[in-house]
């Protein structure tokens, strides 16, 4: 099947490429390098570096003629939103909108595209099921919930199916922890560093922490299942970040100390996502404990540090 993946160079873009091509699709990766990496780059995939506003976008879709299309390429900082509303637009609205007129252009089938839990806002219950209202306290959740009614009409429109995943908070290896990284991506390098993590409020606070190669898998699933479906990501659990951190020195086998700081602006107290609806309509649950991914993405980080020591020292 030749599918297009756009972030495909980024942190979760760039793990479901790997499993595309080991499973033996035709990957188109489109991607500007903005915030992906030339390192994460499947040599056996095609590469465009290209932006998703560019008016390109439709020569190089209509030429690879793509099935399915997933859809990664975004602004994903909580943080820059607050500060750049207009450049979510660009990117998370606008972009979203090019990709779908050039999906029709070169009559994909399918798009399957990664929304977040910060559609919902502050929630009214939890765990938080599909049918929960979405009211986004943050201009990046906006960002993230306005593709998913353009992508509903597109295909009442046009009949282009869609399957709509709202991610929980994702981690794993290729996750950047520099600037607006994810929080265990930046407590996992601070402790390989010796340094003290900064956790933002009370460390009461919990999240839902989905592993990235479970994320995968439901991008995966979602190629032949999920249509016209709106389904969260998540472990249907949370936990703590007072509580991570100690899970995290049990994993690393280090003595890890923290601060706490003002809490972020647009921030929530708590999330967890009902995964229900993901077994019904994808077949899919996740597979990896908290634990487990915690130790792969420690071992990477690890890994990642002494060859990049090794390779200074040359």
């Amino acid at each position: 099947m030749k599918i297009a993946v756009t972030g495909g160079a980024g942190f979760i873009g760039s793990n479901i490429v790997d499993e595309l091509i080991l499973l033996g699709h035709q990957v188109l990766i489109v991607d500007n390098l903005y915030t992906g990496k030339m390192d994460n780059i499947n040599e056996s995939a095609e590469f465009a570096m290209l932006d998703i506003n560019s008016p390109k976008l439709v020569d190089v879709f209509v030429e690879f003629q793509p099935e399915i299309v997933i859809h990664h390429a975004a602004q994903v900082s909580v943080s820059k939103s607050l500060v750049d509303p207009l450049l979510d637009q660009e990117l998370n609205i606008r972009g979203t909108l090019n990709l779908l007129q050039s999906c029709l252009s070169s009559k994909v089938r399918k798009i399957i595209y990664a929304s977040s839990a910060a559609v919902y806002g502050t929630p009214k219950y939890l765990p938080i099921n599909e049918d929960h209202s979405t009211i986004p306290t943050s201009f990046y959740g906006i960002s993230k919930y306005v593709p998913e009614s353009y992508i509903k009409i597109f295909s009442d429109l046009y009949g282009l199916d869609y399957t709509i995943l709202r991610y929980a908070n994702v981690y794993g290896p290729r996750q950047d922890h520099l600037g607006e990284g994810g929080v265990i991506s930046i407590f996992m390098n601070n402790v390989l560093d010796n340094k003290i993590l900064n956790i933002f409020g009370d460390g009461l606070q919990t999240r839902d922490f989905v592993f990235v190669k479970d994320v995968v898998s439901a991008n995966i699933a979602a190629l032949n299942n999920g249509s016209e479906k709106v389904v969260n990501i998540g472990t249907n659990n949370r936990v703590s970040l007072k509580d991570l951190v100690k899970i995290i020195s049990k994993v690393t086998q280090k003595g890890v100390e923290y601060k706490s700081l003002d809490p972020k602006p647009g921030d929530i107290k708590d999330s967890c996502l009902d995964n229900i609806k993901a077994f019904e309509e994808l077949r899919w649950l996740p597979e990896y404990s908290l634990e487990r991914g915690l130790k792969l993405t420690f071992d990477f980080y690890e890994s990642s540090k002494r060859n990049n020591e090794l390779e200074e020292a040359r």
